[in-house]
């Protein structure tokens, strides 16, 4: 087995330029545990991933607060940060916040986001979840994954985190869900994004490996993520909601973005028709909105919040 190269990227407050040393920290780990997931899934999607995903709820970092008792100090590891997304909201409630994440694009990105900010509480760290033990990144009051818990070995790493945690901790898992929270808004006068359309574009362009992948890359897991947590040491979780944006409107440029952020429609899949495609995009979702705005109600933001006794 190869040896990984763990990466270290830390913020650091606006206008100050440091040295190429102090942005990239390097440790050489000789035992890998494999992921559960391919690490470069998200390959190229950066980009498309902070433009496209619809945002968390508004109330989200207060909510966490409130429900965590957070008083501004202690350590957060964010596990598959993306671009810096919870990093923007949560990291003022935190002394220090650690983002983990396989892709280095991803890392950059977050980065980046988060000097344009004023953030600079975070370090940057490549790596998987499966590998949080062996890092040695510290112990943690709180533990996020924001949209990417169903991509990991989910008991153990739940029984990771576990261990990880100070008493008292929480592991919190956010995700949107526009099914369960409050009834779905009124639609406030203009076309849904045609998902099924689209889908069925991608599938017609990439084939039956994608529509094989789409079909089965659940299998055997818990229905929910509470199923899971029960099966550990945590003894279960509670489920809050944080209201979500009823009015957010996207462009066809954002609707496309949100589509090349996706693991399973990256760019990269597309090869030399990553141009046709794009194309064929933008002529359908003009088919449904001749305006190009959609209404994509995302849902209430759910946190699956498991404390360690």
């Amino acid at each position: 087995m190869s040896p990984m190269l763990l990466v270290i990227f830390t913020t650091h407050l606006p206008g100050v330029v440091p040295s190429r040393e102090a942005c990239f920290r390097m440790v050489r780990m000789t035992t890998p545990s494999p992921s559960a997931f391919d690490p470069q899934a998200f390959e190229g999607t950066a980009e498309y991933y902070a433009v496209g995903r619809p945002p968390y709820s508004a109330q989200l970092a207060d909510t966490t607060a409130r429900e965590l008792s957070l008083d501004g100090t202690g350590q957060l590891l964010d596990v598959g940060c993306g671009p810096g997304v919870l990093e923007l909201p949560l990291a003022r409630l935190f002394d220090q916040v650690t983002a983990l994440d396989p892709e280095p694009g991803m890392l950059q990105a977050g980065q980046r986001r988060c000097q344009q900010a004023g953030v600079a509480n975070v370090r940057w760290v490549q790596g998987v979840a499966e590998d949080i033990a062996a890092l040695n990144l510290g112990s943690w009051r709180a533990v996020t994954f924001g949209q990417s818990f169903h991509r990991v070995r989910r008991l153990e790493v739940a029984e990771t985190v576990y261990d990880l945690l100070v008493p008292g901790g929480s592991l919190i898992l956010i995700s949107h869900n526009p099914d369960d929270g409050r009834p779905r808004p009124a639609n406030p006068g203009y076309p849904e994004v045609p998902h099924a359309a689209v889908r069925k574009l991608i599938l017609d362009y990439l084939g039956d490996s994608t529509r094989h992948y789409l079909a089965t890359w659940n299998q055997g897991q818990a229905e929910r993520f509470e199923g899971t947590l029960s099966q550990t040491r945590f003894g279960g979780s509670r489920t809050i909601y944080a209201p979500g944006l009823p009015d957010l409107i996207s462009d066809v440029d954002t609707v496309v973005a949100s589509y090349f952020s996706l693991s399973y429609a990256a760019p990269r899949w597309f090869g030399n028709r990553r141009a046709d495609f794009e194309s064929d995009l933008r002529d359908l979702l003009h088919d449904y909105s001749p305006d190009g705005l959609f209404w994509d109600w995302p849902g209430d933001t759910e946190l699956v919040i498991a404390t360690k006794s």
